[in-house]
């Protein structure tokens, strides 16, 4: 599955606490700023491969201040007319951690809050 994230917006699967991420991506490339919800800042940075699967390392600030660092694989598949990425992530230090969530893509006629 050859994607382009270019413009995209994604957010956790069922809208999530209002954290919005835009996408960028030039050739491999692929980079975002997220916030929203519980997020005062985000980055993310990283590669896609031919199949659209990112590989992504990212920061981010909480309101209480805290500041996260890790990394993510996100998988992409369809359900419908919504792209889904299914992210396996790791956060590191102080924060360590991992998991599974879900982000769907935010159509475009719809206002997303967040990143902008």
């Amino acid at each position: 599955m050859s994607i382009d994230y270019d413009g995209r917006r994604f957010r956790a699967l069922g809208g999530g606490d209002g954290t919005c991420a835009r996408y960028s991506q030039r050739g491999d490339l692929v980079w975002a700023v997220f916030e929203g919800g519980h997020v005062r800042r985000g980055t993310i940075t990283g590669t896609c491969d031919e199949g659209g699967v990112l590989r992504l390392a990212y920061t981010m600030v909480l309101e209480t201040g805290e500041v996260i660092a890790g990394h993510s694989v996100n998988t992409p598949r369809r359900v419908g007319d919504t792209l889904v990425l299914r992210e396996v992530w790791e956060r590191y230090g102080e924060h360590a951690a991992t998991g599974v969530s879900y982000l769907e893509e935010i159509p475009a006629t719809e206002p997303a809050g967040g990143a902008r």
